[in-house]
């Protein structure tokens, strides 16, 4: 059985074509890593909103969209994922 699709705010829309964004501009074919995922979301969180409660809120809305990464993943391959989430496809 399949998740519902969650609803998506649109700082958290903007943030994820913002991540998405970066990782088709640099080094698309590159390996996508973790680390790039739990810290792309505060830097552009706090870019948005400054170092706030909204920024904090941000970041962990945008941590919550963001599946985990897949073993061989790239860069340019979670981009188009997190494409497909902001146009509500379900992986």
């Amino acid at each position: 059985m399949s998740q519902p699709t969650p609803v998506l705010s649109d700082d958290t829309r903007t943030l994820l074509l913002q991540v998405a964004d970066t990782l088709d501009r640099v080094q698309p074919g590159a390996a996508m890593h973790e680390a790039i995922r739990l810290a792309r979301p505060l830097v552009l969180a706090e870019r948005l909103h400054g170092p706030t409660e909204a920024a904090f809120a941000a970041e962990q809305d945008l941590l919550a969209a963001m599946p985990p990464v897949r073993d061989r993943q790239t860069r340019g391959e979670y981009a188009a994922l997190l494409r497909l989430i902001v146009q509500g496809v379900a992986a």
